[in-house]
């Protein structure tokens, strides 16, 4: 089972190769700007090469969904769409903050905040069970204050994500840490994308969107829940 894993929501541009669980190759690269429309189909074929594997050897696509940046997730979601249209394969979507939370699980905390910076004092956001990487809240787009959060004060909590900057200045949260390096990532696709592969939880290619959270630029979009 050799999925391509693709995840441009953020600066983070990022390529995974997977044979079920297994991580056969890496390719990213996180820039000050976004330079999706560059580097993704290098690092596609970086990592094919890298996999020693062809095109035609996958048998399904995994696109990290969002939210995020819209250019990003547009690029991501055109590219994905084109692969499984060209070789007849199905594409899976995992929302983005599920490879964010996913490398932090089982390390003692009480909860896993991915936070992705918005607008203003604006974070997309969800809250993670530390355990078993379930989402406990729904994904939402949340004005920061010193308010926010307070459900889990005295809980050991970690909040990831390039959001986190702004949020240390206004929570009050004690024992709360922050990680502001960590971004989306195509390897921690690879768990719930098989899983959903698996199961057959696959999207209809032709009227797939990316989860955009917010509507941009006066364009309405329907609004979801992702879990």
């Amino acid at each position: 089972m050799k999925i391509l894993h693709l995840e441009t929501s953020s600066k983070n541009c990022s390529v995974a190769i997977s044979n079920g669980n297994e991580l056969l190759c890496l390719c990213e690269e996180r820039t000050g700007d976004y330079k999706q429309s560059e580097n993704l189909h290098t690092f596609v074929e970086w990592a094919l090469e890298g996999a020693e594997i062809t095109l035609k050897d996958l048998d399904a696509v995994c696109l990290g969904m969002g939210p995020g940046s819209y250019t990003g997730l547009r690029i991501g979601a055109a590219s994905a769409k084109g692969f499984c249209f060209g070789l007849g394969i199905p594409l899976v979507a995992v929302n983005s903050l599920v490879s964010m939370a996913e490398p932090f699980l089982g390390n003692g905390y009480d909860a896993i905040i991915p936070i992705i910076d918005a607008r203003r004092m604006e974070v997309y956001t969800a809250v993670f069970d530390p355990n078993n990487g379930e989402m406990i809240t729904k994904t939402e787009a949340k004005i920061l204050d010193e308010n926010s959060f307070d459900e889990h004060t005295g809980q050991r909590v970690l909040f990831v994500g390039d959001g986190c900057t702004k949020a240390q200045e206004v929570l009050k949260l004690p024992n709360a840490e922050f990680r502001s390096d960590v971004y989306p990532s195509a390897q921690y696709l690879i768990k719930k994308g098989v899983e959903k592969f698996k199961n057959k939880e696959i999207e209809d290619v032709a009227y797939f969107e990316p989860f955009y959270l917010k509507d941009f630029q006066g364009v309405r979009q329907r609004k979801k829940e992702i879990f």
